[in-house]
Protein backbone atom coordinates (compact mmCIF):
# COMPACT_ATOMS: atom_id res chain seq x y z
CA UNK A 1 0.00 0.00 0.00
CA UNK A 2 1.43 3.41 -0.97
CA UNK A 3 1.44 6.60 1.08
CA UNK A 4 -1.30 7.97 -1.15
CA UNK A 5 -3.45 4.97 -0.28
CA UNK A 6 -3.05 5.63 3.43
CA UNK A 7 -3.54 9.38 3.52
CA UNK A 8 -7.30 9.64 2.89
CA UNK A 9 -8.20 7.29 5.76
CA UNK A 10 -5.69 8.90 8.15
CA UNK A 11 -6.91 12.37 7.27
CA UNK A 12 -10.53 11.28 7.67
CA UNK A 13 -9.82 9.79 11.09
CA UNK A 14 -8.00 12.91 12.26
CA UNK A 15 -10.76 15.22 11.06
CA UNK A 16 -13.55 13.14 12.58
CA UNK A 17 -11.72 13.03 15.92
CA UNK A 18 -11.25 16.80 15.86
CA UNK A 19 -14.83 17.25 14.62
CA UNK A 20 -16.29 15.78 17.80
CA UNK A 21 -14.13 18.04 19.98
CA UNK A 22 -14.90 21.11 17.88
CA UNK A 23 -18.64 20.43 17.92
CA UNK A 24 -18.70 19.98 21.70
CA UNK A 25 -16.72 23.17 22.18
CA UNK A 26 -19.01 25.10 19.86
CA UNK A 27 -22.14 23.94 21.65
CA UNK A 28 -20.60 24.94 24.97
CA UNK A 29 -19.88 28.53 23.91
CA UNK A 30 -22.73 29.32 21.47
CA UNK A 31 -25.40 31.45 23.12
CA UNK A 32 -29.11 31.33 22.43
CA UNK A 33 -30.60 34.50 20.94
CA UNK A 34 -33.91 35.54 19.42
CA UNK A 35 -34.28 37.50 16.17
CA UNK A 36 -37.47 39.24 17.28
CA UNK A 37 -35.60 40.95 20.13
CA UNK A 38 -33.42 42.83 17.64
CA UNK A 39 -36.25 44.31 15.57
CA UNK A 40 -37.90 47.68 16.51
CA UNK A 41 -41.43 46.50 15.78
CA UNK A 42 -42.99 49.75 17.03
CA UNK A 43 -41.49 51.56 14.02
CA UNK A 44 -43.44 49.39 11.58
CA UNK A 45 -46.26 50.63 9.34
CA UNK A 46 -48.36 49.04 6.61
CA UNK A 47 -47.12 49.61 3.09
CA UNK A 48 -50.60 49.90 1.56
CA UNK A 49 -51.17 53.39 2.85
CA UNK A 50 -47.54 54.48 2.78
CA UNK A 51 -45.53 52.82 -0.01
CA UNK A 52 -41.77 52.60 0.34
CA UNK A 53 -39.75 55.60 -0.73
CA UNK A 54 -35.95 55.72 -0.71
CA UNK A 55 -36.00 58.93 1.32
CA UNK A 56 -37.45 56.92 4.23
CA UNK A 57 -34.18 55.01 4.64
CA UNK A 58 -31.75 56.29 7.24
CA UNK A 59 -28.90 54.32 5.70
CA UNK A 60 -26.31 55.68 3.29
CA UNK A 61 -26.18 54.21 -0.24
CA UNK A 62 -23.01 52.26 0.65
CA UNK A 63 -24.56 50.74 3.75
CA UNK A 64 -27.75 49.89 1.85
CA UNK A 65 -25.64 48.16 -0.81
CA UNK A 66 -23.78 46.23 1.88
CA UNK A 67 -26.86 45.05 3.77
CA UNK A 68 -28.54 43.99 0.55
CA UNK A 69 -25.49 41.93 -0.46
CA UNK A 70 -25.22 40.49 3.03
CA UNK A 71 -28.89 39.57 3.15
CA UNK A 72 -28.85 37.92 -0.29
CA UNK A 73 -25.84 35.91 0.85
CA UNK A 74 -27.64 34.79 4.00
CA UNK A 75 -30.79 33.98 1.99
CA UNK A 76 -29.05 31.27 -0.02
CA UNK A 77 -28.69 29.00 3.02
CA UNK A 78 -30.46 25.94 1.53
CA UNK A 79 -27.87 25.81 -1.26
CA UNK A 80 -24.98 26.06 1.21
CA UNK A 81 -26.49 23.27 3.31
CA UNK A 82 -26.68 21.06 0.23
CA UNK A 83 -23.07 21.76 -0.74
CA UNK A 84 -21.73 21.10 2.77
CA UNK A 85 -23.69 17.89 2.94
CA UNK A 86 -22.31 16.84 -0.45
CA UNK A 87 -18.74 17.66 0.53
CA UNK A 88 -18.72 16.32 4.10
CA UNK A 89 -21.08 13.37 3.65
CA UNK A 90 -24.21 12.43 5.57
CA UNK A 91 -22.64 10.32 8.31
CA UNK A 92 -23.74 11.33 11.77
CA UNK A 93 -20.71 13.31 13.02
CA UNK A 94 -20.83 15.65 10.03
CA UNK A 95 -24.61 15.70 9.77
CA UNK A 96 -24.96 16.80 13.41
CA UNK A 97 -22.64 19.73 12.77
CA UNK A 98 -24.09 20.79 9.41
CA UNK A 99 -27.65 20.69 10.76
CA UNK A 100 -26.64 22.76 13.79
CA UNK A 101 -24.74 25.24 11.60
CA UNK A 102 -27.76 25.57 9.32
CA UNK A 103 -30.09 26.19 12.26
CA UNK A 104 -27.86 28.96 13.59
CA UNK A 105 -27.34 30.54 10.17
CA UNK A 106 -31.09 30.51 9.53
CA UNK A 107 -31.62 33.27 12.08
CA UNK A 108 -29.51 35.75 10.15
CA UNK A 109 -31.73 36.30 7.14
CA UNK A 110 -34.86 36.27 9.32
CA UNK A 111 -33.60 38.99 11.66
CA UNK A 112 -31.93 41.14 9.03
CA UNK A 113 -34.90 41.13 6.64
CA UNK A 114 -37.34 41.96 9.44
CA UNK A 115 -35.14 44.82 10.60
CA UNK A 116 -34.71 46.31 7.14
CA UNK A 117 -38.43 46.12 6.30
CA UNK A 118 -39.72 47.40 9.64
CA UNK A 119 -37.32 50.36 9.57
CA UNK A 120 -37.95 50.94 5.83
CA UNK A 121 -34.23 50.84 5.23
CA UNK A 122 -34.46 49.01 1.88
CA UNK A 123 -37.18 48.59 -0.75
CA UNK A 124 -39.06 45.39 0.25
CA UNK A 125 -40.12 44.68 -3.34
CA UNK A 126 -36.49 44.74 -4.49
CA UNK A 127 -35.52 42.52 -1.55
CA UNK A 128 -38.10 39.89 -2.45
CA UNK A 129 -37.41 39.89 -6.18
CA UNK A 130 -33.69 39.57 -5.57
CA UNK A 131 -34.22 36.83 -2.99
CA UNK A 132 -36.20 34.84 -5.54
CA UNK A 133 -33.55 35.38 -8.22
CA UNK A 134 -30.68 34.49 -5.89
CA UNK A 135 -32.25 31.33 -4.49
CA UNK A 136 -33.41 30.23 -7.93
CA UNK A 137 -29.78 30.40 -9.06
CA UNK A 138 -28.53 28.76 -5.88
CA UNK A 139 -24.89 28.06 -5.08
CA UNK A 140 -22.82 25.16 -6.34
CA UNK A 141 -19.21 24.16 -5.80
CA UNK A 142 -18.96 20.65 -7.24
CA UNK A 143 -15.20 20.89 -7.72
CA UNK A 144 -14.47 21.28 -4.01
CA UNK A 145 -13.54 18.23 -1.96
CA UNK A 146 -13.67 18.19 1.83
CA UNK A 147 -10.31 19.93 2.31
CA UNK A 148 -11.05 22.72 -0.14
CA UNK A 149 -14.49 23.16 1.38
CA UNK A 150 -13.04 23.49 4.89
CA UNK A 151 -10.55 26.11 3.70
CA UNK A 152 -13.22 27.96 1.73
CA UNK A 153 -15.68 28.19 4.62
CA UNK A 154 -12.88 29.33 6.95
CA UNK A 155 -12.21 32.24 4.59
CA UNK A 156 -15.87 32.89 3.87
CA UNK A 157 -17.11 32.86 7.47
CA UNK A 158 -14.39 35.30 8.50
CA UNK A 159 -15.10 37.50 5.49
CA UNK A 160 -18.80 37.54 6.34
CA UNK A 161 -18.07 38.40 9.96
CA UNK A 162 -15.86 41.32 8.93
CA UNK A 163 -18.38 42.55 6.36
CA UNK A 164 -21.23 42.51 8.89
CA UNK A 165 -19.21 44.29 11.57
CA UNK A 166 -17.87 46.97 9.25
CA UNK A 167 -21.34 47.58 7.83
CA UNK A 168 -22.83 47.99 11.29
CA UNK A 169 -20.11 50.36 12.44
CA UNK A 170 -20.54 52.56 9.36
CA UNK A 171 -24.33 52.48 9.42
CA UNK A 172 -24.93 55.23 11.99
CA UNK A 173 -27.89 53.09 13.09
CA UNK A 174 -27.41 51.73 16.63
CA UNK A 175 -30.10 49.07 16.18
CA UNK A 176 -28.62 47.75 12.96
CA UNK A 177 -25.12 47.85 14.44
CA UNK A 178 -26.34 45.78 17.40
CA UNK A 179 -28.00 43.22 15.14
CA UNK A 180 -25.03 42.89 12.79
CA UNK A 181 -22.69 42.52 15.77
CA UNK A 182 -24.86 39.64 17.01
CA UNK A 183 -24.83 37.98 13.58
CA UNK A 184 -21.07 38.53 13.34
CA UNK A 185 -20.63 36.67 16.63
CA UNK A 186 -22.24 33.59 15.09
CA UNK A 187 -20.06 33.92 12.01
CA UNK A 188 -16.95 34.14 14.15
CA UNK A 189 -17.79 30.96 16.05
CA UNK A 190 -18.40 29.18 12.76
CA UNK A 191 -15.08 30.43 11.42
CA UNK A 192 -13.27 29.15 14.52
CA UNK A 193 -14.85 25.73 14.03
CA UNK A 194 -13.72 25.41 10.42
CA UNK A 195 -10.36 27.10 10.99
CA UNK A 196 -9.45 24.54 13.64
CA UNK A 197 -10.37 21.62 11.41
CA UNK A 198 -8.03 23.02 8.76
CA UNK A 199 -5.31 23.20 11.43
CA UNK A 200 -5.90 19.53 12.20
CA UNK A 201 -5.71 18.69 8.49
CA UNK A 202 -2.38 20.51 8.25
CA UNK A 203 -0.98 18.24 10.94
CA UNK A 204 -2.22 15.10 9.19
CA UNK A 205 -1.42 15.99 5.57
CA UNK A 206 0.50 19.25 5.05
CA UNK A 207 0.88 18.89 1.29
CA UNK A 208 -2.79 18.30 0.55
CA UNK A 209 -3.92 20.98 2.97
CA UNK A 210 -1.46 23.62 1.77
CA UNK A 211 -2.53 22.87 -1.78
CA UNK A 212 -6.17 23.37 -0.77
CA UNK A 213 -5.27 26.67 0.93
CA UNK A 214 -3.38 27.89 -2.13
CA UNK A 215 -6.20 26.96 -4.49
CA UNK A 216 -8.91 28.60 -2.38
CA UNK A 217 -6.90 31.79 -1.94
CA UNK A 218 -6.38 32.00 -5.69
CA UNK A 219 -10.02 31.35 -6.58
CA UNK A 220 -11.91 32.80 -3.62
CA UNK A 221 -15.22 34.54 -4.28
CA UNK A 222 -18.01 35.31 -1.85
CA UNK A 223 -20.99 32.96 -2.18
CA UNK A 224 -23.23 35.92 -3.06
CA UNK A 225 -21.22 36.69 -6.19
CA UNK A 226 -24.04 35.40 -8.41
CA UNK A 227 -26.67 37.63 -6.74
CA UNK A 228 -28.32 40.43 -8.74
CA UNK A 229 -26.28 43.64 -8.89
CA UNK A 230 -23.40 42.00 -7.04
CA UNK A 231 -20.64 43.65 -9.04
CA UNK A 232 -22.10 47.17 -8.81
CA UNK A 233 -22.81 46.89 -5.11
CA UNK A 234 -19.42 45.33 -4.38
CA UNK A 235 -17.74 48.37 -5.95
CA UNK A 236 -19.81 50.71 -3.76
CA UNK A 237 -19.02 48.64 -0.67
CA UNK A 238 -15.30 48.61 -1.51
CA UNK A 239 -15.16 52.37 -2.03
CA UNK A 240 -16.74 52.87 1.39
CA UNK A 241 -14.01 50.71 2.97
CA UNK A 242 -16.50 48.14 4.22
CA UNK A 243 -14.89 45.30 2.28
CA UNK A 244 -12.12 45.75 -0.27
CA UNK A 245 -8.86 44.03 -1.22
CA UNK A 246 -7.01 45.65 1.69
CA UNK A 247 -9.61 44.44 4.18
CA UNK A 248 -9.49 40.99 2.60
CA UNK A 249 -5.69 40.87 2.90
CA UNK A 250 -5.35 42.28 6.40
CA UNK A 251 -8.44 40.92 8.15
CA UNK A 252 -9.06 37.59 6.45
CA UNK A 253 -6.03 36.18 4.62
CA UNK A 254 -3.29 37.31 7.00
CA UNK A 255 -4.94 36.23 10.28
CA UNK A 256 -5.79 32.77 8.95
CA UNK A 257 -2.34 32.13 7.48
CA UNK A 258 -0.82 33.28 10.75
CA UNK A 259 -3.10 31.03 12.83
CA UNK A 260 -2.30 28.03 10.65
CA UNK A 261 1.41 28.82 10.92
CA UNK A 262 1.80 28.34 7.18
CA UNK A 263 5.24 29.96 6.98
CA UNK A 264 6.55 28.26 10.11
CA UNK A 265 5.89 24.68 9.02
CA UNK A 266 9.03 22.54 8.79
CA UNK A 267 10.04 19.19 7.26
CA UNK A 268 7.73 19.67 4.28
CA UNK A 269 8.00 17.50 1.19
CA UNK A 270 8.31 18.98 -2.30
CA UNK A 271 4.56 19.22 -3.06
CA UNK A 272 3.97 20.99 0.26
CA UNK A 273 6.79 23.46 -0.41
CA UNK A 274 5.40 24.15 -3.87
CA UNK A 275 1.96 24.82 -2.41
CA UNK A 276 3.43 27.16 0.20
CA UNK A 277 5.27 29.01 -2.57
CA UNK A 278 1.93 29.47 -4.35
CA UNK A 279 0.48 30.95 -1.17
CA UNK A 280 3.40 33.38 -0.83
CA UNK A 281 3.15 34.33 -4.51
CA UNK A 282 -0.57 34.97 -4.13
CA UNK A 283 0.03 37.29 -1.17
CA UNK A 284 2.70 39.22 -3.09
CA UNK A 285 0.36 39.63 -6.06
CA UNK A 286 -2.49 40.71 -3.78
CA UNK A 287 -0.24 43.33 -2.17
CA UNK A 288 0.69 44.60 -5.64
CA UNK A 289 -2.96 44.87 -6.61
CA UNK A 290 -3.71 46.76 -3.41
CA UNK A 291 -0.81 49.11 -4.12
CA UNK A 292 -2.03 49.78 -7.64
CA UNK A 293 -5.56 50.44 -6.44
CA UNK A 294 -4.42 53.08 -3.94
CA UNK A 295 -2.51 54.96 -6.67
CA UNK A 296 -5.58 55.49 -8.84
Amino acid sequence: MTVLDVRPSVLTEVLEARLAVATDRHLSVAREWFPHEYVPWSEGNDFDGAPYDETQSRLSPAVRAAVQLNLLTEDNLPAYHRELNRSFGDDEPWRVWVDRWTAEEGRHAIALRDYLIVTRSVDPVVLERERMATMSTGFRAPDKDMLRTLVYVSLQELATRVSHRNTGKLSGDPGLDRLLARIATDENLHMVFYRDLVAAALEADPAATLTAIATELETFAMPGASAPQFRRRAVVVARAGIYDMKVHREEIVEPLLRYWGVYELTDLDAPAEQARDRIADFCVELDCRIGRSTQR
